[in-house]
């Protein structure tokens, strides 16, 4: 290679602070930095290999799949003859061809590639470099770097590499830098450096302003920052508890022994001043509450199902008539309806096993998990197979949320899990732990209500003096929200409207077929009967589920849903059948309004809006009904001296 890949434990050029120092010392002016040219660290050479065969695997699945239709025409066409084997070996050493061919170019791309992607870190910024025919670099000030974050896939773990992301913030619109394939030695020797020299310049920054009489500019993050200095004291007081372990833990410690097989050494990124894991039941209950995955394997297979009804109505053509005669007559025997309690049992069982399926997948997912604080910074990792790692600065966290959904409010549990601004990386579609993971970060996806104080305390107690006293919802916002959520957006009324107007439509086409205006074949007879059995009983039964299920969760809302402040935060409560709870820092707040209707002035109601700066283009945490009285309070706590 025309530039060696420098090992992680090179110093860099700028004096690289030890993780432990807190005030590290200042790093000199740009202007006394030698004029040599900075060392290049390049990727790791897996990037070539590794890069090429994920591209070469998804050509040779299409590949495959574009010659295996063509195949099967022909065999449908010709029959298994020796013209159609002939045909087919052609085809085959011609795809063999084509996918070497393929992977010698991919193979050769990535080789120039790589002698061009490198990344450099000099006194003030990081920079990386990219492209063979367009050149590419990215200048990043160490004061703009919020997060490093770094995942691995399977193969990526066995080979000991990952990819970094360096989050800049700006919201969903900004990209992460993103450097794939360093050792994870080195990944975590950048993570530290980055953090480290950004420290240092906010140092040397606060020392320059001091020294020349100047106040200390009070943005928003110089005020979080604050805090943050002033609960280091409180979190070195805060117990670790003892780690949680589960029976994923053994192969997630295994995974950190063996690192791969270009990991390179473990670095010391710094002191942990308090760490926790999840326990087997924590992990067991985590992995059963995941149920999207269950519904979208399930609805795919009831597409399946129909396509594969409606290709056999095309394939027996006329015969099918006969076939649906039949089916009529069976299912008014008394054989039908031992046959329908076999099928409701086999979907029954399917749906379970899909369930159990999607359990355990959530729970590898989760395997591992570890959250702590370190210094400064939270950081949490998990993934068993998969492995993610995210970090943030306490002065970038925008909010604390404890989400509880239906089943954890049953269990007295909840989701923990910190706001923040996130930056993508173009690699975030179509995964489930990276999707919770733009969601922010999750410090904890099962746990006791009982244990989020603890937990709270020893990881961000910057945010322990949360405040107490909440102001309720008004009283008339319980008739308000059993008409608004039952009624104007309640899902099982809507439906029994949909019913009716379809038992109506029905009626009319049975009377006309009754009398002869309409002529339906044996199949529309059929789909005719069952419907009337599926609109009916079935529409209504559910619509009258989902109004009970509308009108318990308005009432659950009415009761627990609060909002409160103090002189340091606000907390905003939404109740119901799942419950969130959002509180976040006043100097978090971008803007404050209110808003209603008529009919809300007409009951002295108000619209809480509280806009952070969390997600691209902000995040507004809404209340609806306040009573006016008490959002006018809070409008003036808005105000510049508020509440203080």
């Amino acid at each position: 290679m025309s530039a060696p890949n420098v090992p992680p434990q090179v110093p860099a050029p700028a004096p690289n602070v030890p993780p432990q120092v807190l005030a590290p010392a200042p790093i000199p002016p740009a202007a006394a930095a030698p004029s040599t040219e900075l060392p290049r660290h390049h990727v790791h050479h897996s990037y070539i290999w590794l890069e090429s065969v994920r591209t070469i695997f998804i050509i040779a699945v299409c590949v495959v799949v574009a010659n295996f239709s063509t195949i099967i025409g022909l065999v449908a066409e010709e029959g298994m003859g020796a013209e159609a084997g002939f045909i087919m070996a052609v085809a085959g050493i011609g795809t063999l061809v084509v996918i070497l061919l393929t992977f010698g170019i991919v193979a050769g791309l990535r080789v120039v590639g790589y002698k061009h992607l490198y990344f450099t870190v000099g006194p003030d910024e990081f920079t990386l470099c990219s492209g063979i025919f367009n050149k590419k670099q990215v200048h990043v000030p160490y004061q703009r770097v919020q997060s490093v974050d770094q995942r691995a896939t399977l193969l990526q773990r066995l080979f000991g590499v990952c990819t970094v992301s360096i989050d800049t913030a700006g919201g969903a619109a900004n990209k992460a830098v993103v450097v794939p394939y360093v050792t994870k030695a080195q990944a975590e020797w950048l993570r530290a450096e980055l953090y480290n020299r950004k420290n240092a310049l906010a140092a040397q920054a606060a020392v320059a302003s001091g020294m020349a009489g100047a106040p200390v500019p009070q943005s928003v993050e110089a005020g979080v920052a604050a805090m943050a200095q002033g609960a280091a004291a409180f979190a070195g007081n805060v117990p670790s508890p003892a780690v949680a372990g589960n029976v994923l833990d053994v192969g997630a410690e295994a995974w950190n022994q063996v690192g791969g097989v270009f990991a390179g050494p473990a670095q010391d990124t710094g002191r942990v001043t308090y760490e926790y894991g999840l326990t087997n039941k924590e992990l067991f209950f985590a992995g059963l509450s995941n149920t999207t995955s269950v519904g979208l394997i399930f609805a795919g297979l009831v597409v399946g199902v129909l396509q594969i009804v409606s290709f056999i109505f095309d394939v027996m053509g006329d015969a099918a008539d006969g076939a649906v005669e039949s089916a009529v007559a069976f299912a008014g025997s008394q054989a039908s309806a031992y046959l329908i309690g076999v099928v409701s049992v086999g979907i029954i069982v399917l749906v379970l096993v899909l369930w159990v399926f999607s359990a355990l997948g959530s729970c590898i997912g989760y395997g591992g998990f570890k959250a702590r604080r370190r210094n400064n910074r939270i950081e949490v990792e998990y993934g068993l197979l998969q492995h993610t790692f995210q970090g943030i600065d306490i002065d970038r966290v925008q909010s604390v949320v404890v989400k509880q959904s239906f089943i954890r409010r049953l269990l007295g549990y909840c989701e923990l899990s910190l706001g923040k601004i996130d930056a993508a990386t173009g690699e975030d579609s179509g995964n489930k732990q990276n999707t919770l993971a733009n969601q922010g970060i999750i410090i904890h996806p099962f746990v006791k209500m009982n244990r989020v104080p603890e937990i709270l305390a020893g990881l961000v107690p910057e945010f322990s003096d949360l405040p107490q006293e909440a102001k309720p919802v008004a009283k008339v916002a319980l008739r308000r929200a059993v008409l608004r959520q039952s009624i104007w957006f309640g899902g099982g009324f809507w439906l029994a409207v949909v019913v009716t107007v379809c038992l109506m439509v029905f009626g009319w086409v049975n009377g006309e077929v009754a009398t002869g205006g309409i002529e339906l074949d044996s199949e529309d007879l059929f789909l005719l009967s069952i419907g009337w059995n599926v609109i009916v009983v079935g529409g209504y039964a559910l619509a009258a589920v989902l109004f009970i299920v509308d009108v318990v969760n308005a009432v659950l809302w009415a009761r627990e849903s609060s909002f409160a402040y103090n002189h340091r935060f606000m907390q905003v409560s939404n109740g119901g059948l799942s419950r969130e709870t959002v509180s976040f820092p006043r100097q978090k707040i971008q803007f404050g309004c209110t808003k209603s209707n008529p009919l809300q002035r007409r009951a002295g109601t108000d619209t809480l809006l509280a806009t952070t700066a969390a997600g691209s283009g902000g995040t507004t945490t809404t209340l609806i009904d306040a009573s006016h009285a008490d959002a006018m309070a809070w409008l003036d706590w808005l105000k510049p001296g508020g509440n203080q």
